[in-house]
């Protein structure tokens, strides 16, 4: 089973920019639809964004569209979150996730937390206003 490492966040005030990185270990990435996901204290997890298996496929939750964009590198075995534009309301734990498709479903992406049986366990990012 692939093992998830989320790395990358910190403290940044608000207007700037975080790159947040999520390795794997124990399997090829490229196998895996991945997501990035966050939850903020006293709500509930949310969708960020997803990425299908070739990265030619990507979706985004509507709060962070146009300033998030999420990437993969299935030869570093590594998915990526570039945050751009951050606001106090992106302070959160945000974790990556990932499950195994086939290899027919290679176009296909998942908002929803339960088609993710893999996750990392999760790194702070908090934006100061």
């Amino acid at each position: 089973q692939v093992q998830l490492v989320e790395s990358g966040g910190g403290l940044v005030q608000a207007g700037g920019s975080l790159i947040l990185s999520c390795t794997a270990s124990g399997r090829t990435l490229s196998a895996y639809i991945m997501g990035w996901f966050r939850q903020a204290p006293g709500k509930e997890r949310e969708f960020v964004a997803a990425i299908s298996r070739s990265g030619g496929n990507t979706a985004y939750a509507d709060s962070v569209k146009g300033r998030f964009t999420i990437s993969r590198d299935n030869a570093k075995n590594t998915m990526y979150l570039q945050m751009n534009s951050l606001k106090p309301e992106d302070t959160a734990v945000y974790y990556c996730a990932a499950d195994y498709r086939p290899a027919y479903s290679t176009n296909y992406y998942s908002r929803g937390d339960g088609e993710y049986n893999r996750w990392g366990q999760g790194t702070q990012v908090t934006v100061s206003s």
